[in-house]
């Protein structure tokens, strides 16, 4: 004799096996879209709603849109890579690290070359539309802005990162740029005060790209790429590491005595100690993928740290 069949198990049982599968795929496109490095535009849309407020602006549904709208542009530029890296085979030759190397997620086949690529021009897309908005909403000055970053959203591994071009575009455009922007779609103007202190966040992108090249150097050589580190060596570039960090320290600590800028943002000075640390080991590690590992790791941190505080000085 067969046992009846219980529809109601039945039902369950299936319910958990879809919610496992689709608990799987969530995890495994948080992996493909990095997402412990979106991180990074919060904090510097953060930064852009702080400026603004201290100006006397503010508005919560605009500055969560704006935060939807910079986190879709770096999800974008994070699948952009590791498409491309994966086509042209650099992160199969990578040391990979918990801040380089890629997330192997296509490698590994649990994702397509297509879907990456759909999902890329997906998020690049979600983002313009936001952008578009604000366009509309706050002037169109902010569609210089947004070409720009859409452009380095799109080519900064296949062009920009060959051309030596890569660091300093990506930092302007996905740093500078978005706190400026996030600033101008709230307030509807800009002064110098605020581009003089954007060139902060902007620095600091474009350094926390820089040393995580180290590791990966010899890969995107081989992958035709043509960055920093490969142009000038890494033992050249761990000293111009160490000298942009301490212009970062100057900027901050010049700021409020030269610019409109509060004095409150000598806070962000507090990450000093982390920057110092951070250069001791790219100078003495250069050559040495595994030793650099806590380098980048302070260098994550004196990113993320450093925005924050200059927000909360700005809210202070």
């Amino acid at each position: 004799m067969f046992a009846p069949l219980d529809l109601k198990s039945a039902s369950h049982f299936y319910g958990l096996e879809v919610d496992v599968r689709n608990k799987r795929l969530l995890a495994v496109w948080l992996q493909q879209i990095r997402a412990p490095f979106l991180i990074l535009p919060v904090v510097l849309t953060l930064v852009g709603i702080a400026t603004a407020h201290w100006h006397g602006f503010g508005h919560l549904g605009h500055s969560l849109l704006l935060l939807a709208g910079v986190v879709f542009a770096h999800v974008a530029v994070n699948l952009f890579n590791e498409l491309s890296d994966f086509q042209t085979a650099i992160d199969a030759h990578t040391a990979r690290t918990p801040f380089s190397g890629g997330s192997g997620i296509l490698q590994a086949g649990k994702t397509t070359a297509r879907q990456v690529h759909l999902a890329a021009y997906g998020a690049l897309l979600a983002a313009g539309a936001i952008g578009l908005y604000f366009c509309l909403v706050s002037g169109w000055p902010l569609l210089a802005l947004m070409v720009c970053g859409a452009l380095a959203v799109r080519f900064y591994t296949s062009h920009l990162a060959r051309w030596l071009i890569g660091e300093l575009v990506s930092g302007l455009t996905l740093g500078s740029f978005v706190v400026i922007g996030v600033h101008y779609a709230l307030t509807s103007f800009m002064t110098l005060d605020i581009i003089y202190i954007a060139l902060v966040p902007g620095i600091l992108t474009a350094l926390l790209l820089f040393l995580n090249e180290f590791p990966d150097a010899e890969a995107d050589r081989q992958g035709g790429r043509r960055h920093l580190v490969i142009f000038f060596g890494k033992k050249k570039s761990a000293l111009i590491y160490a000298c942009t960090v301490f212009l970062l320290f100057a900027l901050i600590a010049a700021g409020p005595f030269i610019l409109n800028i509060p004095y409150t943002v000598l806070i962000a000075l507090a990450t000093l100690p982390l920057g110092v640390v951070a250069v001791f080991l790219t100078l003495k590690h250069h050559e040495e993928p595994a030793r650099l590992v806590p380098a980048q790791g302070l260098n994550v941190a004196l990113v993320v740290l450093t925005d924050l505080l200059l927000a909360i000085a700005y809210f202070l």
